[in-house]
């Protein structure tokens, strides 16, 4: 099959059943972050299928890159996916299901690697018809062990360098048919912070003999609402939640420590350490001013993912082209996270979205669910726009 740009919606639907295959293969076989062996290995049959060239593994350790040239040297463009999969028991009853007992791909990353698998079989076939190279990046590790990092210190991003770069999510809170590319911040910065609370344990009928070290805790977590509520401009989004508050095995006991554990989420630099401060500040304060002492660490986990304005004009060109004006919207601030963020700080481009959900075949699980699922035709729109977007750039 040799595609063109005027036959490329029937050559992407031609290659469709493919890409469905691969998704449910992916799907079937899921992997932890960094023990992505056999889909790297997977990933590797189908891009030496596809005369892919330097194609290199063990990239922040189980990456994965290869190169497709075209007629002429010219502008370096890169695509990224994600791999890994969650530990989540599978709960849907489909044909292709998790064979791997308490690990799913429940975010879609199936699908991304499947769309950029597409997207290189589209763009191999046009190699007469762009100059330049597109550089393919298969990453591990996304869902919160730093594999973009790991990739980028292991030289994914140089040799040769990109001067764009490009990535599709598929989501499940858009309708099939919908593409959302935002300019600017799209999604916003993750980080973690663990407090430990230093008290004095005893008898739990005897607390004035004690202190509180759960009482203390308690009260933190109220405060540190604050720093949304009461100190955070509120035309900037940003949330603060303790997802974990662990103290004492006994009724009657009071514990020596407690221990909380949880998220911030801003979308500025300033904002971002402003939290981490103001959290240290509250919680210290709370502890003094209750006999208590405390341990804090704040881990800085991903940045804001941010798109460039002009990068994304050229995802809305194309997403045009294939799901028609009406359907490409800049779509909302996304209050979660992605490591393709640590890409965009170093290349201009665009991280972008392609609705899955079909309220009319029951596919409206969200993400990180048990039941997550998508309308696989989503797939087809995801490469479309993927390969118009890289044509479009290297034609620059």
């Amino acid at each position: 099959m040799a595609a063109t740009h005027t036959t490329l919606h029937q050559d992407v639907d031609e290659i469709l059943p493919g890409v469905i295959a691969d998704r449910r293969y992916l799907h079937q076989h899921p992997e932890l972050g960094f023990q992505e062996h056999e889909t790297a290995r997977f990933v590797v049959d189908r891009l030496q299928a596809l005369g892919a060239e330097e194609i290199r593994t063990g990239i922040g350790r189980t990456g994965v890159t290869a190169l497709i040239h075209g007629s002429k040297p010219g502008k370096v463009v890169a695509v990224r996916a994600d791999m890994d999969a969650l530990p989540i028991f599978e709960e849907n009853d489909v044909e292709y299901k998790s064979l791997n007992q308490g690990v799913m791909h429940a975010c879609g990353h199936d699908s991304h690697v499947s769309m950029l698998l597409g997207t290189a079989r589209m763009l191999s076939s046009m190699r007469e018809q762009f100059t330049g190279t597109v550089k393919l990046i298969f990453q591990p590790g996304e869902e919160g062990y730093g594999g973009a990092m790991e990739m980028i210190k292991d030289g994914a991003l140089e040799n040769p360098k990109p001067e764009a770069i490009f990535g599709i999510h598929i989501w499940q809170g858009i309708d099939l048919g919908v593409v959302a590319a935002r300019p600017g911040t799209a999604m916003v910065a993750a980080d973690g912070f663990k407090i430990t609370i230093h008290g004095l344990g005893g008898h739990g009928a005897q607390p004035n003999l004690c202190i509180d070290p759960i009482a203390v805790g308690a009260q933190i977590i109220v405060a540190l609402q604050t720093i949304i509520s009461r100190e955070t401009d509120p035309n900037l989004p940003g949330v603060v939640t303790v997802g974990a508050f662990h103290a004492g095995q006994a009724s009657n006991v009071i514990p020596d420590t407690a221990e909380l554990r949880g998220t911030l989420r801003s979308v500025q630099k300033e904002q971002r350490l402003e939290q981490a401060k103001r959290l240290d500040e509250i919680a210290r304060g709370i502890a003094t001013a209750m006999r208590a002492t405390v341990d804090i660490e704040v881990t800085f986990g991903v940045p804001p993912t941010v798109n460039d304005a002009a990068m994304t004009e050229i995802v809305k060109e194309a997403a045009r082209e294939v799901v028609g004006p009406e359907k490409t919207v800049d779509g909302n601030l996304m209050v979660v996270s992605e490591d393709m963020s640590e890409f965009l700080d170093r290349v201009p481009g665009c991280f972008y979205f392609v609705g899955s959900r079909n309220e009319e075949r029951g596919l409206t699980v969200g993400h990180h669910h048990a039941r997550f699922d998508i309308d696989e035709e989503a797939m087809a729109i995801g490469v479309e726009t993927m390969t118009r977007t890289v044509l479009k750039f290297l034609a620059q």
